[in-house]
């Protein structure tokens, strides 16, 4: 964990919605209470570009541009010279898939103003999902070995980190160093475990103790009575996890 980093800045904070008013209204309600606000497809399509700066203005939270990139190295990288354009834009997801050149292109657009993180396997793909997509049983058996080839993949293409399960943070902090970062969705509070898409779920505590950097946290703030309580005891859960390391 970065130094004077607190238990808050942790925690990323999805403003999956469907309107630029109602991502807002989260923003201003959760500013100082995450670290990160993520902006994916579903609310960039509706805002465009002008999304970012709207949320900038709600408080001061990063953004996590969350448009995994996939396409042509060429096409990615020209993309990812517009994203690191935006001020506040600190991280943005490419796909790993099947191509390092287009990890090499993302991370040359950036210029070093925007994290490029690899997406390795979504944590909505189960093994069984990788089986039916013709993966070989040696993935498909083990997503993590899939997961950790991916990693390797973006380490050496010089990508600032991944986006993981918490299942997998450990391995890859041992594996490709402390300072390789590891972006987890899938967490789901003890408190608020229930039926979902999310497959490879962990809670904050076990995510924390497990590596990993930041927690997208979406669920179980969002749909809580009081978004900002909810998202202030998920702080103490990683505070406690982390056994005095953050603030």
């Amino acid at each position: 964990m970065a130094e004077n980093k607190t238990a808050a800045d942790c925690i990323v904070f999805p403003l999956d919605l469907p309107t630029v008013a109602g991502a807002a209204g989260y923003a201003r309600q959760l500013s100082g209470r995450v670290g990160m606000f993520k902006i994916g497809l579903e609310l960039f399509i509706a805002g465009g570009g002008q999304i970012i700066e709207t949320i900038r203005e709600c408080g001061d939270s990063d953004i996590f541009l969350d448009l995994k990139l996939h396409d042509i190295p060429a096409t990615v990288g020209r993309a990812m010279e517009r994203i690191a354009q935006w001020d506040g834009v600190v991280f943005a997801t490419v796909h790993c898939g099947e191509s390092p050149a287009m990890l090499k292109a993302a991370v040359s657009g950036s210029s070093g103003r925007v994290g490029v993180l690899g997406v390795t396997v979504l944590t909505s793909v189960s093994g069984k999902d990788l089986q039916n997509a013709g993966f070989d049983p040696v993935y498909a058996d083990n997503p993590g070995t899939l997961v950790m080839k991916r990693a390797q993949m973006a380490r050496e293409a010089g990508c600032a980190g991944v986006v993981c399960s918490g299942h997998e943070a450990a391995a890859i902090k041992a594996e490709f160093g402390q300072d390789f970062v590891t972006m987890v969705p899938g967490i789901r509070p003890a408190w608020s475990v229930g039926k979902d898409d999310q497959k490879r779920v962990v809670t904050p505590g076990q995510a924390v103790q497990n590596g990993a950097d930041y927690l997208v946290i979406g669920r179980p703030i969002r749909d809580a009575d009081d978004p900002g309580k909810a998202a202030e005891q998920i702080a103490a859960e990683i505070r406690e996890a982390a056994g005095g390391g953050l603030a």
